[in-house]
């Protein structure tokens, strides 16, 4: 599906970004294999989880090269771009799953944590679609994949700054799709429910039947469950599917919806607080009750 084409995948070390850049090998990509080799919380980086999957695609009969750039640096981003042009001669395909946590309540939560969380997943996304844009836009053609998380479209506690930057994530992916759609680019972002470290590492919820809910959906969605959809998006077959977010949790691949006004109240000269409190409140309470119902099936989701 992917003959003849060239793909950046970052954080492809381990977990999710490593079996995306297997699968697109196995379709005929050449591949940039980006880690920066980091621990779950950023720290120590090491190249060689990065060309241990080169050496797998390689052993497979693929063709790869590593790179230990850190998304959350311009010029790491650009570099990519220019590896995957000096080695494969092209560049058609970026995939961004590469992160990293700092999981803290808001209160106990220092700028660092915030600011190192959204430079490696908001600012990263950033660079990495900024870095290949232009010779996307020039081809006249390119697959950019974007990495959101449940955290980000339904909220998870301990996880603002990781929330903030994937909700941010989509807004990215919706806006530069809009921008791209004219030059045969087409953006879109996964929310991937897997088993991998990151998600190994979020507590379980308190309630224990949804604490055993969320390990049974952990036992049963593995990294290389994600790979697939990535493949198709990544294609040509793909290019009339853009600014779309996907969800995909083992056998099961969904599409989300955006925000829009789930109901509106309307008073004629405008409101007072005590119209709020009297009138507003009461017809919107019973809409967001609902909305807040439907949203707990989420509640024992894996969290990633």
């Amino acid at each position: 599906m992917l003959e003849g084409k060239v793909a950046i995948v970052t954080g492809a070390g381990r977990g999710v970004g490593k079996e995306i850049a297997k699968l697109m090998a196995a379709n005929g990509a050449k591949v940039v294999v980006n880690d920066y080799g980091v621990e779950q919380d950023g720290t120590s980086p090491d190249k060689t989880h990065a060309e241990q999957t080169v050496q797998e695609i390689k052993d497979a009969g693929g063709d790869a090269v590593a790179n230990a750039g850190s998304v959350a640096k311009f010029e790491d981003a650009t570099d990519m771009v220019k590896q995957a042009m000096d080695s494969f001669g092209g560049l058609h395909i970026v995939v961004n799953p590469a992160g990293i946590l700092r999981d803290r309540m808001l209160h106990k939560m220092s700028p660092e944590d915030w600011q190192e969380v959204t430079d490696v997943h908001l600012t990263g996304h950033f660079n990495m679609c900024r870095a290949p844009i232009n010779h996307f836009r020039e081809q006249e053609y390119g697959r950019i994949i974007t990495c959101t998380s449940v955290s980000g479209t339904i909220g998870n506690i301990g996880q603002s700054n990781y929330g903030a930057a994937k909700l941010g994530i989509v807004a990215l992916t919706r806006i530069l799709a809009m921008e791209s759609v004219s030059k045969g680019i087409t953006v879109n972002c996964i929310s991937p429910s897997a088993n991998t470290r990151m998600t190994q590492g979020v507590p379980d919820p308190k309630d224990p039947v949804a604490a055993e809910r969320r390990r049974i959906r952990l036992a049963r969605s593995k990294p290389e469950d994600i790979a697939p959809l990535c493949v198709f998006l990544a294609s040509e077959e793909a290019a009339d599917v853009t600014g779309q977010v996907f969800g995909q949790r083992a056998g099961e691949i969904s599409v989300f919806n955006f925000p829009r006004p789930a109901h509106t109240v309307h008073h004629n000269g405008g409101w007072t607080p005590e119209l709020v409190r009297d009138s507003a409140i009461p017809s919107l309470r019973m809409k967001f009750t609902q909305l807040e119902s439907n949203a707990d099936v989420y509640a024992a989701l894996p969290l990633d």
